[in-house]
């Protein structure tokens, strides 16, 4: 265990609750804020968070905020996890509050809005000189605060701040890969949650464990191609944080993405799919970046195509799959 570190995480949803309630358990200080003052309270008399992991017990030892100023000055650390689209604006916070010094994680799996750029290199121009790390991985929140046991993949500006970071979470339940691929740990992430909407799509249509072993397949040798164009490796994108995600949330019900295609299966509005899941669906925008990147950089890719039109052109779902699958034979490999 090393020295205590005291942390700000910034984001009360399912993800950001579980990894504050696991550094809080490795004995660190951390300070979870969320918007929400009612929400806050309501977490520190109960220590559950009642609406993302319900009935979990989080660690005695966590603290709650409202108040994110505050939480910022006061901490050695910050932990971005929120959506995406919220990024820039707590990396902003993170400038104005926290201490000089203090290095910025985040958890966020995405582009940035409008412009399909990745969250680091909001940083790099934002804070140059500030460490930071990103981590990703085939997780979920409710496993993490069950105390199942879980593996990461964390990535840094520096080598010896990943090493910080995987010391302050490694434990015999939680273990810690670093890799210094930044771009290729953050692009598995984001587009991983574009073919889990396919996958929960496919399944919720009935078309059965075959397609959706197919889809899994190429949907990773599709990421790859797009991932290497955007600057990533083939054997980050091999690991946890691109196959190994990829492969969870194409096929656990606890994933939002997946839920939300199984909602659009059942013939629901991209409105009504989002309300049903009733949180953040990351794979929405992610499929919106990634069909710009993919006519930007003139990579094929169908399987992002195709949902592209579901999502946004009120294509029929059932006939996008079709579509995929009868598309004209070729080498696997070329």
């Amino acid at each position: 265990m090393t020295e205590a570190t005291r942390f700000c995480v910034a984001g009360a949803g399912s993800w950001g609750t579980a990894l504050a309630s696991h550094l809080a358990g490795n004995g660190h200080a951390v300070t979870l804020w969320g918007r929400s003052a009612s929400a806050m309270r309501e977490m520190a008399a109960t220590g559950i968070n009642q609406r993302y992991l319900p009935d979990l017990k989080l660690s005695n030892n966590l603290c709650y905020s409202s108040d994110l100023a505050a939480s910022l000055d006061a901490a050695d650390e910050v932990l971005v996890a929120v959506p995406s689209h919220g990024f820039a604006e707590l990396v902003q916070q993170v400038s104005d509050h926290a201490p000089a010094d203090a290095g910025l994680i985040w958890a966020c799996k995405g582009f940035e809005p409008g412009t399909g750029r990745l969250l680091s290199e909001l940083l790099e121009e934002a804070r140059p000189d500030r460490n930071h790390a990103i981590v990703s991985g085939p997780t979920f929140a409710a496993e993490l605060v069950a105390g199942l046991p879980t593996a990461i993949t964390v990535a840094a500006n520096h080598q010896k701040y990943a090493t910080e970071v995987s010391d302050w979470m490694h434990n015999e339940r939680f273990r810690v890969y670093s890799t210094d691929d930044i771009r290729g740990v953050q692009v598995g992430g984001a587009l991983k949650n574009i073919y889990a909407i396919a996958a929960g799509i496919s399944d919720g249509l009935g078309f059965g464990a075959n397609a959706r072993a197919a889809l899994i397949t190429r949907g990773l040798a599709e990421l790859m191609r797009l991932a290497e164009k955007l600057g990533a490796r083939k054997d980050t994108l091999m690991g946890l944080s691109g196959m190994g995600d990829l492969i969870l949330t194409c096929t656990d019900n606890l994933s939002r993405n997946r839920r939300f295609g199984l909602a659009i299966a059942d013939g629901l509005s991209v409105s009504e799919a989002l309300d049903r899941v009733g949180q953040s669906v990351e794979g929405i925008a992610a499929t919106r970046a990634a069909h710009a990147l993919g006519i930007a950089h003139q990579v094929e890719l169908p399987i992002i195509e195709q949902l592209y039109g579901v999502l946004e052109n009120d294509s029929s779902a059932r006939a996008a799959v079709g579509a995929l699958l009868n598309r004209q034979s070729k080498a696997e490999f070329e």
